[in-house]
């Protein structure tokens, strides 16, 4: 694997890590070796952990690549809406240990993952996207909605809100908050958890239970790059 995201497999559980500086920005280098980190997991029929660096989980898309033009912003956003897809699809069992901060496509891809385990710290986790002046496109819109409790829908998409990670809980960002030097522990103990489901029934249950927000997904992804003027 790439330096930017690293592999592990033990026991069947696979630990795949972000880390792309003191931001763990999400850059098409990154969204690349993190595809290839998922293809190995499904090969080795593992349960996933996903985690970043001490401190920060991601802060979002690499703004150097954002900032260069909308053709370019719209292209990683196609990458990364695809990514947080597959995320919320993936036959095998996504565990988001949230390591720090997570801002932005970093909160979405917590939005798009099985079980989400944050640490106790003050840790800023939500969509800023409002706040910095981008217009929440579609597919973002909906995983929001897909997942936050319904009062924090609003509060985070429209009015940008941001939340420690007791807060992220009540939000929905969140699954769980356990102290720092605890995260990896349990997020380990959850996935041996997860390694006694039977897989099939998990793959199949996953997309049943999802195949309306999949099929929307799908559409919104596509409206988006149309909307900036993407082919395909």
């Amino acid at each position: 694997m790439t330096e930017l995201v690293s592999y592990e497999l033990n026991d069947g559980i696979a630990t795949i890590v972000l880390n792309n500086g003191k931001a763990n920005a999400l850059s098409h280098e990154v969204f690349e070796a993190l595809n290839k980190a998922l293809d190995q997991a499904e090969q080795d029929k593992a349960v996933v952990i996903l985690t970043g660096q001490p401190g920060v989980f991601s802060a979002g898309y690499d703004l150097k690549e954002m900032q260069k033009g909308p053709q370019e912003a719209a292209a990683l956003v196609k990458v990364g809406s695809t990514l947080t897809r597959r995320l919320a699809a993936f036959p095998l069992p996504v565990i988001g240990a949230c390591s720090g901060h997570a801002i932005a496509k970093g909160a979405f891809i917590l939005l798009s993952v099985d079980h989400r385990i944050g640490v106790e710290g003050p840790f800023k986790l939500g969509l800023n996207e409002v706040a910095i002046g981008m217009t929440m496109h579609h597919a973002g819109i909906e995983i929001a909605r897909h997942r936050l409790h319904p009062p924090h829908f609003y509060r985070s998409v429209v009015n940008a809100e941001i939340y420690n990670p007791e807060g992220a809980v009540e939000a929905g960002y969140l699954d769980e908050v356990v102290g720092q030097d605890r995260l990896l522990e349990r997020a380990s103990a959850l996935a041996n958890q997860f390694k006694q489901l039977n897989m099939r029934a998990h793959r199949e249950t996953k997309v049943k239970a999802k195949a309306e927000y999949l099929e929307l997904l799908d559409r919104c992804i596509q409206q988006d790059a149309e909307n900036l003027g993407l082919k395909g």
